[in-house]
């Protein structure tokens, strides 16, 4: 039995390494929907970062700014089941427009939140954005998959994934050099003081200051809207190619009833769910890290800012290039055994980031990110691998995981907030258990879905 698993496992890399990835009848909508990927990278990553922002500017705790990533992840967990419907009656087309259409109005719903100086409509404005973001996920990630051979179709969705860094590391820059660097120096205590201090005079200057810190917040929203909108335009005028079966029949429930029959997508869901988890909670805490690693260090607490997210620019130049390594290395490596592997990787780096003192553990928490570049795509192929038409319901399951990004940084948000030491630990090298027990999972699915492929 082992001998004819490894041969059935050759044959399949075999295959996937002679066959074409994008097929040219496909190139040019495969390069348009690939152009969307790294337009949801920056929205997230612009975002991570707006947690300790937020939380400084209005004066919060950690937990209550991750009401931001609660709001951003929402989005996707509530519409991804109404994207996934309006794609199968309609087409990956029409989803990808309507996530365009959604994505350009909550970026410019900042203007309006900005004006209004409080935290609520600026998650209104993220919750918009992100249902947006959920119909072009569950369009853009199947619609690649269809285009062209089965057999090469995890490789090929690697491929248009890659590109998703370079909008996440595009979006940390603006983030580090147009917004962190750009907000008031005060620190969150002196903001607390003039906010406690009854004097008009007090609370016009912290007024000001919150003018001011929101507006820059508010300006690149602007800029991403109107390229979303160039970009809704552009696909509106291309025609592209029809993958998908046309059905007057939706058939949700029939097709739910298959896809969580099936154990290898539902497992796949709840790797998935882990996944988002850990890679929001690496991404956005790494701030808290680095700025308690480098105020110890005798930094003021925005240079410390500041540096801490250049070193989660530094995660992801190295995300970004692991994506283009790892899609090499699937012509090789079964995905399941390569995820396995880069999983249990992610352990060692994130035990490394609770137990290393100093600059050491910056370094293991920035190594994180090397072993998480293959996990989404590869996980969401893998999930959907011989699901065929229901794939596109699939997707939806798969997108809805992405609510991960929303209990679990909070949980750890949690953790942080209590501000103790853990038997020697910070609380906030403490938190980073939480990733930990996310890349166990991961590393379990792996294991489990070349069994299940095998079959």
């Amino acid at each position: 039995m082992t001998t004819q698993v490894k041969q059935l496992n050759e044959d399949i890399i075999h295959q996937e390494s002679s066959a074409e990835v994008v097929p040219k009848a496909f190139l040019v909508s495969f390069i348009l929907v690939t152009l969307c990927f790294p337009l949801w990278g920056f929205a997230n990553d612009i975002t991570n970062p707006l947690v300790k922002a937020f939380s400084k500017i209005l004066q919060m705790t950690a937990a209550e700014g991750t009401l931001i990533q609660v709001a951003f992840y929402g989005g996707y967990g509530l519409m991804a089941i109404p994207a996934a419907i309006f794609i199968k009656k309609y087409s990956y087309k029409a989803g990808l427009m309507t996530g365009l259409a959604f994505y350009a109005l909550g970026s410019f719903l900042f203007i309006p939140a900005a004006d209004s100086l409080s935290f609520a409509p600026f998650l209104l404005a993220f919750f918009v954005m992100t249902c947006g973001l959920s119909f072009l996920e569950t369009s853009a990630n199947p619609y690649v998959l269809s285009m062209g051979p089965a057999e090469t179709a995890t490789r090929r969705l690697n491929l248009a994934q890659a590109f998703n860094p370079v909008g996440s590391l595009f979006g940390m820059f603006i983030a580090t050099q147009f917004i962190l660097q750009k907000l008031n120096p005060a620190t969150g205590d002196e903001r607390k003081a003039l906010a406690a201090d009854s004097s008009q005079s007090a609370l016009d200057q912290l007024a000001l200051i919150t003018e001011n810190d929101l507006d820059v917040i508010r300006n690149p929203y602007i800029v991403i809207g109107i390229v979303v909108l160039i970009m809704f335009f552009v696909i509106a005028i291309k025609k592209m190619p029809t993958t998908e079966k046309k059905s007057d029949s939706l058939d949700i429930i029939g097709t739910f009833k298959r896809l969580f029959a099936n154990r290898n997508y539902r497992e796949g869901v709840v790797a998935q769910m882990f996944y988002v988890g850990a890679q929001i909670m690496c991404w956005t805490f790494i701030i808290h890290y680095g700025t308690e690693l480098f105020i110890s260090l005798g930094m003021t607490e925005q240079a410390a800012e500041t540096k801490s997210q250049t070193f989660n620019i530094y995660a992801m130049v190295i995300f970004c290039l692991s994506r283009f390594v790892c899609t090499f290395l699937l012509k090789y490596i079964n995905p399941g055994k390569l995820l396995m592997v880069l999983a249990a990787s992610g352990m060692m780096f994130t035990a490394a980031t609770i137990f290393l003192e100093g600059i050491a553990g910056m370094y293991a928490l920035v190594g994180i990110s090397a072993c998480m570049s293959l996990m989404f795509p590869t996980i969401y192929g893998i999930a959907l691998t011989g699901t065929g038409d229901d794939a596109k319901l699939g997707a939806a399951g798969l997108i809805m995981a992405i609510v991960g990004g929303t209990f679990l940084p909070m949980a750890q948000a949690s953790i942080i907030d209590m501000n103790v030491v853990f038997d020697g630990f910070s609380a906030t090298k403490a938190s980073f258990i939480l990733p930990l027990l996310c890349f166990i999972v991961i590393a379990l699915y792996g294991k489990r879905s070349q069994q299940q492929l095998a079959k």
